[in-house]
């Protein structure tokens, strides 16, 4: 079952399943990115405490709303969902405290809208689903959405961006120095923290890699 990767939580995410996702055929914010952030909020979490049902409803309910990556909206899509998902908890007579809590934890996971997390539970979600864009994920998540908006791999004319702006709109590899590379320093858990960083020298590893290949550095 779908939702047994959302152990020890499986009754819970049974009834918030149905509500975490609108159609779309974005793959990098799909059911197995859930079940990813889910896996890293419940390490974290093992480790640093906070609600576990407040930690997986703010997961589930996170990219309730979609809004692609070149969408003038998609700063304003962490507090679309928080909205949907404050009245999908109402309607299962969630207390308004949690609710709020809720509300607050997904609102603050996106970086994009970069507004800061003062809970416990909002400081792991964020951090979990940050993990998604570091490591290998990372890595295959860039490439994914760079193809889903045509962007080319990188710049032949000059791939290290020494004589021009960054832009990641136009270029792949570019979302590592725009993005990526600094995401390692955001995180706000210890736990996170060091997660992190074991993905964040993959990600390193992968670039130098890739830089050889190209016939550069």
């Amino acid at each position: 079952m779908i939702s047994s990767a959302f152990a020890p939580m499986q009754s819970l995410a049974t009834t918030l399943l149905p509500h975490a996702l609108e159609p779309s055929e974005d793959g990098a914010h799909d059911l197995s990115h859930l079940q990813r952030v889910w896996h890293n909020a419940h390490l974290i979490q093992a480790q640093e405490g906070g609600d576990p049902e407040v930690l997986l409803a703010a997961v589930l309910l996170h990219d309730c709303v979609a809004v692609e990556k070149n969408s003038p909206l998609r700063s304003l899509a962490s507090q679309l969902a928080a909205r949907k998902a404050s009245g999908v908890l109402a309607k299962m007579d969630w207390r308004e405290t949690k609710i709020a809590a809720v509300a607050h934890a997904i609102e603050a996971h996106s970086f994009s809208a970069n507004i800061p997390p003062t809970s416990l539970e909002a400081k792991i979600v964020q951090d979990a689903d940050r993990l998604d864009s570091l490591g290998m994920l990372g890595v295959a998540r860039t490439f994914y959405v760079a193809g889903r908006m045509g962007s080319a791999l990188y710049d032949p004319q000059d791939p290290q961006a020494n004589n021009r702006a960054y832009d990641d709109t136009r270029f792949c590899i570019d979302h590592f120095q725009t993005k990526l590379l600094h995401l390692a320093d955001g995180f706000q858990t210890a736990t996170g923290q060091h997660l992190a960083q074991v993905r964040h020298e993959r990600l390193k590893g992968f670039l130098e890699q890739f830089k050889e290949e190209i016939g550069i550095g």
